[in-house]
């Protein structure tokens, strides 16, 4: 199958050289990036050079599509390959929560949409839990400041991160409120309330923590079936510390299940 990568940057390159290296049944074929020049620079030394192209051409020349752009940009690459039929994977479940109707579209044109969640690890555990009764989900995330920077909460709300001395928690609330304040911090937790008991019954604390260096998360679960709670501390990545490194990993091993002979997890 044909791979096309929409965005080039922190998940974006990782998931091109693994491509590279080889994956079973896939191969890169193009890639969708606001700055082409910039996109063909960063395939040097990375991959092979494919064509960079817009939206609309990436959804008629490949089968699957990875979504790694800015939110703003989400629909703009989920619509055309959702109505072209194809695969479709992010990591973006502030997109998804705030285009539902996305689903939809997938429906109509026999189209997939997969949510990678390799930064929050027990979604199994949840999806496998909302089969049966769940009564509370609550999520905990803390993150060095500079993490947090530039969020659409903190500006709007003139909360200051600067120059902290201790932990300062800077939102309360639900996972769909905090997916639309802080949109490139938890996807997460959006992706969270998907696989249970929905955004707007999960809830969700942000702190800034001056004393991290790892963004953290805890999920607290209780369910007809199970009582169970989860922690993660995934490593920042250099080029963006709102993104764990873990993240291209969790793109990187859906793309190796779409052809695996074992697919391990529901």
């Amino acid at each position: 199958m044909k791979v096309g990568i929409a965005g080039f940057g922190t998940i974006g390159k990782p998931v091109a050289a693994a491509l590279q290296e080889g994956i079973e049944g896939l191969e890169l074929a193009a890639i969708c990036s606001r700055d082409q020049d910039k996109a063909r620079r960063n395939m040097e030394g990375l991959c092979d050079p494919v064509p960079v192209v817009g939206p609309q051409e990436l959804a008629e020349m490949c089968d699957v599509i990875v979504e790694c752009v800015p939110k703003a940009a989400f629909r703009d690459i989920a619509e055309p390959a959702l109505k072209a039929g194809r695969i479709f994977i992010t990591v973006s479940g502030a997109g998804l929560l705030i285009h539902p109707d996305v689903v939809d579209i997938a429906r109509q044109h026999n189209a997939q949409i997969i949510l990678a969640t390799g930064a929050l690890l027990g979604l199994d555990a949840v999806r496998a839990a909302a089969e049966g009764q769940i009564e509370q989900v609550r999520m905990i995330t803390r993150k060095p400041p500079r993490s947090l920077k530039g969020a659409p909460y903190l500006v709007e709300n003139n909360i200051s991160i600067e120059n902290l001395s201790e932990p300062l928690k800077v939102f309360e609330g639900t996972a769909r409120e905090g997916a639309a304040g802080f949109p490139a911090n938890v996807n997460v937790a959006a992706a969270l309330g998907l696989a249970g008991i929905g955004a707007d019954r999960t809830t969700l604390e942000i702190w800034a923590d001056p004393a991290l260096d790892r963004n953290t998360h805890r999920i607290e679960v209780e369910a007809d079936s199970a009582r169970f709670s989860l922690s993660i501390e995934n490593v920042p990545s250099e080029e963006n510390p709102g993104t764990g490194r873990i993240t291209p990993l969790s793109v990187i091993a859906a793309l190796r299940a779409l052809t695996a002979p074992l697919k391990v997890g529901s």
